[in-house]
Protein backbone atom coordinates (compact mmCIF):
# COMPACT_ATOMS: atom_id res chain seq x y z
CA UNK A 1 0.00 0.00 0.00
CA UNK A 2 2.71 2.05 0.66
CA UNK A 3 3.70 2.40 -3.18
CA UNK A 4 -0.03 4.08 -3.86
CA UNK A 5 0.41 6.65 -1.51
CA UNK A 6 0.18 10.11 -3.72
CA UNK A 7 2.46 13.20 -3.35
CA UNK A 8 -0.54 14.79 -0.86
CA UNK A 9 -0.22 11.92 1.17
CA UNK A 10 3.84 11.81 1.42
CA UNK A 11 3.92 15.64 2.18
CA UNK A 12 1.07 15.10 4.87
CA UNK A 13 3.43 12.21 6.52
CA UNK A 14 6.49 14.43 6.35
CA UNK A 15 4.88 17.37 7.93
CA UNK A 16 3.19 15.03 10.80
CA UNK A 17 6.75 13.49 11.91
CA UNK A 18 8.30 16.85 11.68
CA UNK A 19 5.41 18.60 13.87
CA UNK A 20 5.50 15.74 16.05
CA UNK A 21 10.19 15.78 16.54
CA UNK A 22 9.59 19.79 16.58
CA UNK A 23 6.68 19.50 19.63
CA UNK A 24 9.10 16.61 21.35
CA UNK A 25 11.94 18.74 21.37
CA UNK A 26 10.70 22.07 22.39
CA UNK A 27 9.05 19.84 25.31
CA UNK A 28 12.38 18.77 26.29
CA UNK A 29 14.21 22.13 25.82
CA UNK A 30 11.24 23.68 28.14
CA UNK A 31 11.14 21.15 30.55
CA UNK A 32 15.13 21.93 31.39
CA UNK A 33 14.72 25.31 31.74
CA UNK A 34 11.59 25.35 34.27
CA UNK A 35 12.98 26.37 37.57
CA UNK A 36 11.21 26.41 40.98
CA UNK A 37 10.96 29.31 42.72
CA UNK A 38 11.56 29.23 46.66
CA UNK A 39 8.97 29.97 48.86
CA UNK A 40 10.46 32.62 51.39
CA UNK A 41 8.14 32.94 54.40
CA UNK A 42 8.50 36.96 54.71
CA UNK A 43 9.51 38.04 58.44
CA UNK A 44 7.50 40.98 59.37
CA UNK A 45 5.73 41.75 62.59
CA UNK A 46 1.91 41.72 61.43
CA UNK A 47 0.90 41.95 65.42
CA UNK A 48 -1.25 45.19 64.43
CA UNK A 49 -3.24 43.51 61.75
CA UNK A 50 -7.04 42.35 63.19
CA UNK A 51 -7.27 38.60 62.55
CA UNK A 52 -9.17 37.81 59.25
CA UNK A 53 -10.33 34.95 57.08
CA UNK A 54 -10.05 34.72 53.63
CA UNK A 55 -13.15 36.24 52.19
CA UNK A 56 -13.05 38.87 50.03
CA UNK A 57 -13.43 42.12 49.83
CA UNK A 58 -10.12 43.45 50.77
CA UNK A 59 -10.82 44.34 54.71
CA UNK A 60 -7.72 45.98 55.11
CA UNK A 61 -8.34 48.52 52.20
CA UNK A 62 -7.06 52.21 52.68
CA UNK A 63 -5.19 50.69 55.83
CA UNK A 64 -2.21 52.60 54.97
CA UNK A 65 -0.44 50.58 58.73
CA UNK A 66 -1.39 47.61 56.94
CA UNK A 67 0.00 48.61 53.15
CA UNK A 68 3.30 49.30 54.62
CA UNK A 69 3.30 45.77 56.95
CA UNK A 70 2.21 44.57 53.21
CA UNK A 71 5.55 46.33 51.68
CA UNK A 72 7.77 44.93 53.83
CA UNK A 73 6.52 40.95 52.99
CA UNK A 74 6.17 41.75 49.27
CA UNK A 75 9.50 42.92 48.73
CA UNK A 76 10.89 39.97 51.15
CA UNK A 77 8.87 36.80 49.34
CA UNK A 78 7.32 38.81 45.62
CA UNK A 79 9.60 40.90 44.19
CA UNK A 80 11.42 37.92 43.03
CA UNK A 81 9.23 37.64 40.21
CA UNK A 82 7.41 40.60 40.58
CA UNK A 83 9.53 43.02 40.92
CA UNK A 84 10.58 44.90 43.83
CA UNK A 85 8.00 47.57 45.17
CA UNK A 86 5.79 46.13 43.13
CA UNK A 87 7.30 47.76 39.98
CA UNK A 88 6.46 44.95 37.88
CA UNK A 89 7.04 46.32 34.06
CA UNK A 90 10.49 44.47 33.96
CA UNK A 91 9.72 40.95 35.62
CA UNK A 92 8.84 37.83 34.82
CA UNK A 93 5.66 37.61 36.46
CA UNK A 94 2.77 39.56 36.05
CA UNK A 95 2.84 43.50 37.18
CA UNK A 96 0.20 42.80 40.29
CA UNK A 97 -0.58 46.74 40.24
CA UNK A 98 -2.37 46.51 37.35
CA UNK A 99 -5.68 44.03 39.09
CA UNK A 100 -8.45 45.70 39.28
CA UNK A 101 -7.08 49.31 37.55
CA UNK A 102 -10.17 49.09 35.34
CA UNK A 103 -12.20 49.73 38.55
CA UNK A 104 -10.98 52.82 39.12
CA UNK A 105 -12.79 54.38 36.47
CA UNK A 106 -16.34 52.85 37.22
CA UNK A 107 -18.61 55.72 37.79
CA UNK A 108 -21.49 54.21 39.72
CA UNK A 109 -19.50 53.51 43.55
CA UNK A 110 -21.84 49.92 43.76
CA UNK A 111 -20.58 48.65 40.61
CA UNK A 112 -16.80 50.19 41.63
CA UNK A 113 -16.86 47.97 44.49
CA UNK A 114 -18.35 45.03 42.86
CA UNK A 115 -15.44 45.15 40.47
CA UNK A 116 -12.98 45.58 43.42
CA UNK A 117 -14.47 42.41 45.11
CA UNK A 118 -13.83 40.28 41.92
CA UNK A 119 -10.38 41.65 41.73
CA UNK A 120 -9.58 40.89 45.28
CA UNK A 121 -11.06 37.58 44.87
CA UNK A 122 -8.93 36.48 41.83
CA UNK A 123 -6.23 38.19 43.40
CA UNK A 124 -6.12 36.00 47.14
CA UNK A 125 -7.36 32.89 45.14
CA UNK A 126 -4.08 33.41 43.32
CA UNK A 127 -1.91 34.14 46.72
CA UNK A 128 -3.25 30.96 48.17
CA UNK A 129 -3.72 28.61 45.66
CA UNK A 130 -0.98 29.68 42.94
CA UNK A 131 -0.77 29.43 39.63
CA UNK A 132 -0.69 26.11 37.47
CA UNK A 133 -0.88 25.31 33.44
CA UNK A 134 -0.65 22.33 31.94
CA UNK A 135 1.17 20.90 34.77
CA UNK A 136 3.53 23.65 35.15
CA UNK A 137 3.38 25.60 38.80
CA UNK A 138 3.83 29.49 37.57
CA UNK A 139 3.34 30.53 40.87
CA UNK A 140 3.54 28.34 43.80
CA UNK A 141 0.41 28.13 46.46
CA UNK A 142 0.96 30.10 49.68
CA UNK A 143 -1.87 29.02 51.78
CA UNK A 144 -0.24 27.51 54.66
CA UNK A 145 2.65 29.70 54.85
CA UNK A 146 1.07 33.72 54.64
CA UNK A 147 -1.98 34.11 57.06
CA UNK A 148 -4.95 35.58 55.65
CA UNK A 149 -4.13 38.84 56.86
CA UNK A 150 -1.11 39.14 55.81
CA UNK A 151 -2.42 38.42 52.30
CA UNK A 152 -4.57 40.94 52.70
CA UNK A 153 -1.91 43.62 53.56
CA UNK A 154 0.00 42.25 50.64
CA UNK A 155 -3.23 43.20 48.33
CA UNK A 156 -3.51 46.80 50.07
CA UNK A 157 0.06 47.71 49.13
CA UNK A 158 -0.21 46.26 45.33
CA UNK A 159 -3.30 48.46 45.13
CA UNK A 160 -1.65 51.45 46.73
CA UNK A 161 1.73 51.02 45.08
CA UNK A 162 3.03 53.64 42.65
CA UNK A 163 1.26 53.49 39.14
CA UNK A 164 3.98 54.13 35.89
CA UNK A 165 6.96 54.24 37.74
CA UNK A 166 8.97 51.82 35.66
CA UNK A 167 11.37 52.50 32.64
CA UNK A 168 8.61 51.56 30.26
CA UNK A 169 6.64 54.54 31.55
CA UNK A 170 9.00 57.31 30.31
CA UNK A 171 8.46 59.05 27.32
CA UNK A 172 11.06 58.69 24.63
CA UNK A 173 12.42 61.87 25.47
CA UNK A 174 12.32 61.87 29.41
CA UNK A 175 14.34 58.62 28.82
CA UNK A 176 16.62 60.19 26.53
CA UNK A 177 17.45 63.40 28.39
CA UNK A 178 18.34 61.25 31.74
Amino acid sequence: RAAHRTGDDMQMLYFSKHLALTCIGLAAIFATNVQAVEQIKPQVDTSALPALGWHEPNPLRGNAEAAAIGKAAFNQSCAVCHGQDAIGTRSPAPDLRRIGMGCRRIQDAALRQRCQGDADAFFIKSVRYGKQKFGIVHMPPWEGLLAPELAWALRSFVETAPKGTGIQSLSPTAAATQ
